[in-house]
């Protein structure tokens, strides 16, 4: 069994949940089963993370281009999300789990935007873990936002460009007041980020699996939280430099 180091557990997982209709479909199943079994996936990612002592995990629930998916598909993904935030409530509280969401909230249907909102209140006073959902999510989108936003504070006279700096830029982004993510996990074994978490991610550890989503489950995770801890974080420092040892969080 593999020996976790308290020092070493990241302060912020992101996750790229991906193959929930690959995995349907190698079964003969519409994709409508795979969202379903990828809503157990989540389940059981949150308990695991929130039983290692995470601070912030990001789920990776419905990007910006999920949209152009046939409307039936888009459909069921709305209903699947407000079951879920509906059922997962009490485990929340029960948890001390924070939620919180990222993204255009806007496009999201008015139910589900309610649900969510409600959610979010209700957990607010939780400490011990923030559960992160990226919907309606583009990075590339929130960077346009960000960089507006600062646009405008100058224009304003609010914000003087020379203090400009990549903090300010950060306070900007949708995940202002989170931390970086250490480590970023993509199922379905495909190399890329798919316009998540582009800024963020500058010194993320990766950790690719071929399991579809709905494969993914605690023994993976661990596996991958296993993985991460043996990786050497030199933040552009040598190994000389910082002995042969980073932590999750800085050397």
């Amino acid at each position: 069994m593999a020996i976790f180091h308290p020092e070493k557990i990241p302060t912020h997982v992101a996750i790229i949940m991906d193959g929930n209709g690959r995995w349907a479909k190698r079964r003969g199943m519409p994709r409508v089963m795979g969202h379903r079994q990828g809503v157990k996936a989540v389940r059981s990612t949150v308990r695991t993370a929130r039983e290692l002592g995470i601070p912030v995990l990001t789920l990776y629930a419905f990007s910006q281009e999920n949209w152009k998916r046939p409307v039936d598909e888009v459909n069921t993904l709305m209903n699947l999300l407000y079951d879920y935030l509906k059922s997962e409530l009490d485990e929340m509280l029960g948890n001390q789990i924070s939620l919180r969401a990222i993204g255009e909230l806007d496009r999201l249907p008015d139910r589900v935007r309610q649900v969510l909102a409600e959610t979010i209140e209700k957990t607010s006073s939780n400490k011990k873990m923030i559960l992160n959902l990226a919907l309606s999510y583009g990075s590339r989108q929130e960077i346009v936002v960000a960089a507006r936003k600062i646009a405008e504070g100058c224009l304003k006279g609010t914000i003087d460009p020379k203090n400009i700096n990549q903090e300010l830029f950060s306070s900007f982004l949708y995940t202002a007041g989170l931390p970086d993510p250490d480590l970023i996990i993509r199922t379905s074994g495909e190399m890329r980020l798919s316009n998540f978490l582009l800024f963020q991610s500058a010194y993320s550890e990766f950790y690719i699996t071929p399991s579809h989503w709905p494969d993914f489950d605690r023994k993976e995770f661990l596996e991958a939280i296993h993985q991460f801890q043996k990786r050497e974080r030199r933040f552009g420092q040598t190994s000389e430099q910082i002995g042969g040892q980073c932590t999750a969080r800085g050397c």
